[in-house]
């Protein structure tokens, strides 16, 4: 099989083109919190989260070296839209938590983000997007098993 026939590489390749459109569909929303994207993505994953998470365990779950996540996470505890707190189970790595100022502005931006998501449904097909997200999440699962068994003696 070569790169132009591997069904995984094109995937891969649809996947980084569906981002970028996906990007320009979203503007709206990300300009209306006047956060960085990064600063955005911590903040939706420290609200979003069941358990407070700190800032290594976002890292690795985002895919973002830990150090870009602190810096994002530093501007908002500045801003006051999360804040840190002990954690019971490691001393030196507080755990985020969104305060009630960032809790709003998630809210104000999910808002948003809905009606964007709602008006493209009008043309679009949820049955189909439903499907999609659940093949994704399969294809997710399945790579997070492979890369766990990399990195098993």
């Amino acid at each position: 099989m070569s790169l132009q026939t591997n069904p995984f590489l094109h995937l891969i390749d649809e996947v980084a083109r569906l981002q970028g459109r996906l990007k320009t569909l979203f503007a709206r929303f990300h300009h209306s919190s006047g956060l960085t994207k990064i600063e955005q993505l911590v903040l939706t994953a420290v609200h979003e989260s069941p358990a407070p998470p700190t800032v290594s365990q976002m890292g690795r779950s985002l895919g973002y070296p830990r150090q870009a996540i602190q810096r994002a996470a530093n501007d908002l505890i500045a801003a006051g839209l999360i804040e840190r707190e002990p954690n019971l189970h490691h001393k030196r790595a507080p755990v985020l938590v969104a305060t009630a100022k960032g809790q709003e502005l998630k809210s104000r931006s999910d808002a948003i983000a809905l009606q964007i998501a709602d008006a493209f449904l009008k043309r679009g097909d949820a049955g189909k997007c439903q499907q999609l997200a659940g093949d994704m999440q399969e294809l997710r699962k399945a790579i997070e098993a492979y890369l766990r068994s990399q990195d098993a003696p």
